[in-house]
């Protein structure tokens, strides 16, 4: 179970032993295939687990890999319509184990690695996405000063900060020049909706595999992976799961692309912005193709960080790193079609 973990056991033990109430060694190691991003551990003791969470080692852009973000919000979260896992401590200090990390809540449960959920019956495929939807809601109508998150993110217009930062991270980790993307950027640049004064906290990252739910039933009972939340704007994190629906089936891609969606009891894009549209008593939303461009680009960005990573020794998973790079003219692509479409 301690096979590529990359953690000093030793060290990290002593560390939870002095820190964390109720630890009692000794400790084993397994790093969760998943993700990309910030690397995940499980721990296992003989009493229980835990799930410990960290900044890759190496040089890394600004801002990126913030886990001490992730640990706010989701400690500002619990209690909340909003599941999450609960926060067990937070440690700063890179002597320990080489960069920041967290440890948090083990969560018992199922996740869906894709939203086609091949093995479920269509009863739970339409539950499952209707939980998906509601927690969604839920999460965008969280009372933002009352959980002390109000100054989690700048002020101004949500969607010209993050065109901004992304272009920065894009042509921070830019490997060649592609056309789609410069395209894609002004296209962006040039679209941005005037200010509708929807100010709430958005995930960044929403979509299937993010969550888990009940080993036995379609309720959820975490939201996972907050690296990318802020206070921004809520729309962001619908076209998320819309975006992410229109790419291909498969373990890759993880979309819905040429699926008989009723046939499998699943909603059409528009079934679902509906219902989220009830949940918030929201009149329906325009101009939803620059939303969709914006998460293509996002995306589109994200990739190219990884894939950077991967060129500089620092990804998570590096062959997988290396297969994500060339989707980055695709997103972009993707993109500039959703945003001609608006």
């Amino acid at each position: 179970m301690n096979d590529n973990t990359n953690l000093d056991l030793k060290t990290v033990g002593a560390y939870l032993d002095a820190n964390l109430p109720g630890y009692r060694g000794p400790l084993e190691a397994r790093k969760f295939t998943v993700g990309q991003s910030n690397p995940t551990y499980e721990l296992k003791t003989p009493e229980k687990s835990y799930v410990l969470r960290r900044k890759p080692p190496g040089v890394l852009l600004k801002s990126a890999h913030a886990v001490d973000r992730e640990f706010r919000v989701q400690t500002a979260l619990a209690g909340s319509n909003v599941p999450v896992p609960e926060m067990y401590l937070l440690c700063q200090d890179d002597s320990i184990i080489g960069s920041d990390f967290y440890v948090m809540e083990r969560l018992d449960g199922r996740t869906f690695l894709e939203p086609t959920m091949e093995e479920e019956t269509n009863e739970v495929r339409t539950n499952v996405l209707s939980e998906m939807n509601r927690v969604l809601a839920e999460l965008h109508m969280v009372d933002i000063d009352a959980v002390g998150l109000s100054d989690y993110g700048p002020p101004g217009n949500y969607f010209e900060r993050q065109i901004s930062r992304w272009t920065k991270q894009y042509r921070a980790s830019e490997t060649t020049r592609i056309p789609e993307m410069d395209a894609l950027i002004t296209s962006l640049e040039n679209s941005v909706p005037a200010d509708d004064g929807q100010r709430t906290l958005v995930h960044g990252d929403y979509r299937i595999d993010n969550m888990m739910f009940e080993k036995d039933g379609t309720r959820c009972i975490g939201v996972l992976d907050w690296e990318l939340s802020t206070i921004g704007h809520p729309y962001a994190d619908l076209a998320a799961v819309v975006m992410q629906w229109q790419m291909p089936t498969g373990k890759e891609g993880r979309g819905l692309a040429g699926i008989d969606r009723a046939e499998l009891g699943l909603p059409s894009d528009q079934a679902f912005i509906n219902q989220y549209c009830q949940r918030r008593d929201l009149p329906g939303i325009d101009n939803f193709g620059f939303y969709l461009a914006f998460n293509f680009f996002r995306m589109a960005g994200i990739l190219q960080g990884v894939y950077k990573r991967a060129l500089d020794g620092n990804a998570s998973d590096p062959k997988r790193a290396q297969v994500f790079g060339a989707y980055v003219p695709m997103f972009a692509q993707h993109g500039l079609a959703a945003i001609e479409q608006s």
